[in-house]
């Protein structure tokens, strides 16, 4: 076993400068509390893993599988208030809220599905724009329930609050959840084929359905697999905070997981991840917590960042990034270091 995973690091990463980078990343995110262990920095950091989350659950369903989905939050909201509202009023903690508030989600990523299947472009999109304000509404109807504009507090804390113990909890969940997604949405995969069917939906729907392919099974697929990371990222959310308000709704969350996708490039799962730590995280610690001139402004810094990326990099600048350290096999597709005049596999010419 460890002989085929070395083999695998060995010709598999090494040789592609993209994934040996991805590697060295997490390895110093899991070593970042040995350096600087902070509160701050910490719950900056951990808040960042779960939007990491977020916002390749919305990659996976809007940018592989084509289903554009404005109203994200939904999910992430009914995770929070999943978890919130069974601690209330069943005493549950967080070792039983977060599975099933993370499957209560993915229900209802199910569920609106079902109005969106026959639905496509900006009609698919408003439809889904107005979930989350529909569940909005149900909050702020049910005040005596759900706290309205004060939300439900007192939640039991994530580690018992501890920020390095918060840090790693998010982190290892972060980590193993973008394996997956990246895994089920990888279109090389010899065993998995959700990341082939995927592209093809997205790309013409109708010659998928005419190749055989039941779009409307891995439609609900998507949602199901959005709505559960998506899900997953809320109801921890909620026990990082130890309280859950009508933001985890906001429409403002659901652009920002496109932000960041967009930012970091769309279709790629890397993509989101670099979104969120750039525009996120680096710009939060360097506005130090809004007292300085980018904290301030810090706003207005991310949307023209965004612009100069949307006009110089449009697909993104972790593809971009990617595009100038690798190089595309014409023959086989694999992936090469871009200083390679050779493809490492079948020897055709790069240039």
């Amino acid at each position: 076993m460890f002989r085929r995973l070395f083999k695998d690091f060995r010709f598999g990463v090494l040789p592609v400068p993209g994934r040996l980078i991805a590697i060295i990343f997490f390895v110093v995110l899991f070593i970042i509390p040995l350096i600087n262990s902070r509160p701050y920095y910490m719950f900056v950091l951990t808040v960042a893993n779960l939007l990491v989350i977020f916002a390749v659950s919305w990659d996976l369903l809007s940018g592989y599988s084509g289903q554009v989905n404005f109203g994200h939050a939904l999910f992430f909201g009914v995770g929070a208030y999943s978890v919130a509202l069974l601690h209330k009023y069943l005493g549950w903690q967080a070792w039983a809220t977060i599975p099933l508030g993370t499957l209560i989600a993915t229900g209802i990523g199910v569920a609106t599905c079902f109005p969106a299947l026959r639905l496509r472009g900006p009609y698919l999109s408003l439809l889904t724009m107005s979930f989350p304000l529909m569940l909005l509404g149900l909050v702020m109807a049910f005040k005596k329930y759900t706290g309205g504009e004060f939300g439900i507090p007192q939640i039991p804390r994530l580690a018992g609050g501890k920020p390095v113990d918060q840090y790693y909890i998010c982190l290892i969940v972060m980590t193993v959840a973008v394996l997956i997604m990246w895994k089920l949405t990888d279109a090389g995969s010899k065993f998995v084929r959700t990341g082939l069917i995927f592209h093809a939906i997205r790309e013409d729907e109708i010659a998928a359905r005419a190749s055989g392919i039941n779009t409307i099974n891995y439609k609900i697929l998507a949602f199901a697999i959005g709505g559960f990371f998506c899900g997953l990222a809320g109801t921890l959310y909620a026990h990082l905070l130890g309280t859950v308000s009508v933001s985890a709704l906001d429409m403002t969350l659901s652009f920002q997981a496109i932000i960041y996708v967009v930012f970091g490039g769309i279709v790629s799962i890397y993509g989101a991840v670099i979104g969120v730590y750039v525009l996120y995280a680096i710009l939060t610690f360097a506005g130090n917590g809004g007292q300085n001139f980018i904290g301030a402004h810090q706003i207005l810094i991310m949307a023209i960042v965004v612009i100069l990326v949307l006009l110089f990099m449009p697909e993104g600048i972790g593809v971009w990034i990617r595009d100038k350290i690798e190089r595309e096999c014409p023959r086989c597709k694999l992936r090469n270091a871009a200083w390679r005049k050779e493809c490492r596999a079948c020897s055709a010419s790069l240039h």
